[in-house]
């Protein structure tokens, strides 16, 4: 049997196998930028300093903060082997390959695009995105087309240009300047127009003039635009899956940034293909000009949104202009709506959530068009529903219960009235149990008989939908306690004192009490002369948990040597208010 180092690290090498590899234009291939470099995942800066020093030569360390970091580098065999065995060592894997997803169409005219998902209509309105950032994760942009200057900020090459450009991020290949164009190209009367006009594009240079771009150079780009604050990453770029890469899409996601990816060429299920398989990243698929699902496109359950995606005219390197196809031109249509929204102050998870909710049905299925095709005008000029809220009212989180209880649940929303959510609750997430809304307390209440559940701790969720169907959630912990309590009185006497030489007959009541329950409260003593019924005296003990004990002293004032019986009677009450009692008679004459 194979140790459990061995297993280990065998699975990080599995791991590390699943990603190596690059998306052409619509075939899946094998390959790496350099067969001998390595990316080692790490969770501890100690792993990290680690993987350095047996790196041959270190390419880049990437940071993705609570999430650990990466070192990409060339590492010989015996360093991977060691460094597979460190427990702060989270995988391993080639720094493959990430490339355009695109296919050259021929020349239309006009951006049709555009038009189609109404982001003109948008722009009219007064929507031009001024004030977002959207960075796009390519070839790079070029840095003179006349519809982008005006738009550009700042960029960051990670890979380099090859020729005499005037900005390292420059466009050698016309992929990344295509994209650009289509998310953001200015309104100028000439050349094309943008989903967004006015948004401040930021040129992140991943891939090669070839198209191509490492794991490593492309992890490095997301986590610089999720260290700069911008608040969209166009990611139309491809290839098989990636623990790097999956990582610093989770980095600029917790940062805010909204990541948009192309869904894939391959005319396949895009659980295949990252970084759009991943949660933190809207996968986009493709469309024509008759709303038909283009051939190429991808597919599956990933699909969130559908863009145009067939002969789309836009931008291209050296100033000039070219109509490609692909769900590299499906994403930026949706990174250029998603600036509009961010503009406007949505944050990366509304704007998210606005996107789907105003999507087109265009009677694709699910796995095509995901929430449906994209439509800035609807997106633009609607709201976000806000969901409800929802809180227990009773019982309280942590209380003990017992018996028929009323369960009261505070729902309210601010586009609905009080009374039209629907209003469930479950306990341990079981069936959902109904509730009826009650106009005096202002409520969402039902009877919950709590002697149908084991005595023991139980989970409440309460759940409240709106008409637009967003749903909140609130959950609490409560105990249900219905034993039957045994609480009894285990010995009382009642004993006369006559060392007080006083003219009263005193006596003392000795008991002893119990509680199956652990719950007592307290014990009331009464001193009655049963020859008249008048109550002589009283005392109360406060007591507590499963058992208690003690002597209290009572006096019938004035009745020395009388001759009358005296009875005491002694009430115990437990937490839950059950009671026991018991009495005890004793003759003043000591008989």
């Amino acid at each position: 049997m194979d140790s459990p180092e061995v297993c280990r690290r065998e699975l990080l090498y599995g791991l590390g196998a699943v990603g190596i590899g690059t998306l052409t234009l619509g075939t899946g291939t094998a390959g790496a930028v350099d067969a001998d470099r390595h990316i080692v995942g790490t969770s501890t800066r100690a792993a990290t300093d680690a993987a350095k020093r047996r790196a041959d030569s270190v390419f880049r360390v990437l940071d993705f903060g609570d999430i650990g970091q990466a070192v990409a580098g060339q590492f010989s065999e015996d360093a991977l082997d060691n460094l597979a065995r460190n427990p702060n060592v989270r995988y391993i894997e080639v720094d493959g390959e990430m490339h355009a997803i695109s296919i050259d169409s021929g020349d239309p005219e006009v951006p049709w695009g555009v038009d189609r998902i109404d982001a003109e209509k948008a722009q009219s309105d007064g929507a031009t995105g001024d004030g977002a950032d959207v960075s796009i994760l390519d070839t790079g942009i070029d840095s003179n087309h006349p519809d982008l200057q005006a738009n550009l900020g700042t960029g960051k090459a990670f890979v380099k240009s090859r020729g005499p450009y005037a900005e390292a991020w420059d466009d050698d290949n016309g992929h990344g300047t295509h994209c650009a164009g289509t998310a953001d190209a200015v309104n100028d009367g000439e050349g094309v127009v943008g989903v967004s006009t006015a948004a401040t594009l930021h040129a992140v240079k991943v891939l090669d003039k070839n198209g191509s771009g490492s794991y490593s150079d492309v992890a490095a780009g997301l986590e610089w635009v999720a260290n700069q604050g911008y608040d969209v990453g166009s990611l139309s770029l491809g290839g098989p899956k990636s623990s790097t890469i999956k990582d610093a899409c989770q980095y600029a996601y917790d940062r805010g940034v909204l990541l948009v990816a192309a869904a894939g060429n391959d005319g396949s299920d895009v659980e295949g293909t990252a970084p759009a398989t991943y949660s933190t990243v809207m996968a986009i698929s493709a469309t024509d000009d008759t709303d038909g699902f283009a051939s190429f496109s991808n597919y599956g359950s990933d699909i969130e949104l559908a863009a145009p995606g067939v002969d789309v005219y836009s931008t291209y390197a050296g100033g000039s202009y070219r109509t490609l196809s692909g769900t590299s031109m499906a994403c930026p249509h949706v990174s250029g709506a998603g600036g509009q929204l961010m503009a406007q102050g949505y944050g990366h998870t509304d704007t998210r959530a606005q996107l789907n909710d105003t999507a087109e049905d265009i009677g694709l299925s699910d796995s095509e068009q995901g929430n449906g095709l994209l439509d800035v005008e609807a997106a633009v000029s609607g709201s976000v529903d806000a969901s409800p809220t929802v809180s227990w009212v009773t019982p309280s989180d942590g209380e003990t219960i017992s018996g028929t209880v009323t369960v009261q649940i505070d729902a309210s929303d601010s586009e609905d009235s009080d009374d039209s959510l629907d209003v469930t609750y479950t306990i341990d997430d079981g069936t959902e149990r109904s509730t009826s809304y009650n106009s005096t307390s202002g409520n969402y209440e039902d009877s919950w008989d709590t002697t149908g559940v084991s005595d023991s701790d139980h989970s409440l969720t309460a759940s409240a939908t709106d008409s637009a169907g967003n749903t909140t959630s609130a959950s609490i912990t409560v105990t249900t306690d219905n034993t039957e309590s045994t609480l009894a009185v285990d010995s009382l006497s009642l004993r006369e004192d006559n060392s007080g030489g006083n003219p009263h007959a005193d006596f003392d009541a000795s008991w002893s009490v119990s509680d199956s329950d652990s719950d007592l409260q307290t014990v009331d003593l009464t001193l009655t002369d049963t020859d008249t019924g008048a109550t002589e005296d009283t005392a109360s003990v406060d007591v507590s948990g499963s058992d208690a004990s003690g002597t209290n002293s009572l006096s019938a004032k004035f009745d020395e040597n009388n001759g009358h019986t005296y009875e005491v009677e002694l009430v115990v009450t437990d937490a839950a208010g059950n009671t026991a009692s018991a009495t005890a008679t004793e003759g003043e004459d000591g008989s």
